[in-house]
């Protein structure tokens, strides 16, 4: 993920200005590298110790949404309509 990217990103999901650390943008930047490897192991199918770590960030994202899930719903149901992970 380029720098210009990330930063985009961030600008999007934030809550406030210099927000880097609220679940939205973590989920956000997570589902983009999530994204990113799942192209990758199409084309080396045998690279397992990426894998591990594809698996490794599913479960921190799936952590962050189960969270935001519980602290406030209607956040959880805006970030999941915008990156399109239920559907």
């Amino acid at each position: 993920m380029t720098k210009e990217k990330r930063i985009e990103i961030i600008a999007k999901f934030a809550r406030s200005e210099g927000d880097t650390g609220s679940p939205e943008v973590q989920i956000a930047l997570l589902t983009e590298r999530i994204k990113e490897l799942t192209e990758h192991l199409n084309i080396h199918s045998k690279d397992h110790h990426s894998r591990l770590g594809l698996l490794k960030m599913v479960g921190q994202r799936r952590s962050l949404l189960d969270y935001l899930k519980k602290k406030d719903i209607e956040r959880y149901r805006s970030i999941v309509s915008e990156l399109g992970l239920r559907k």
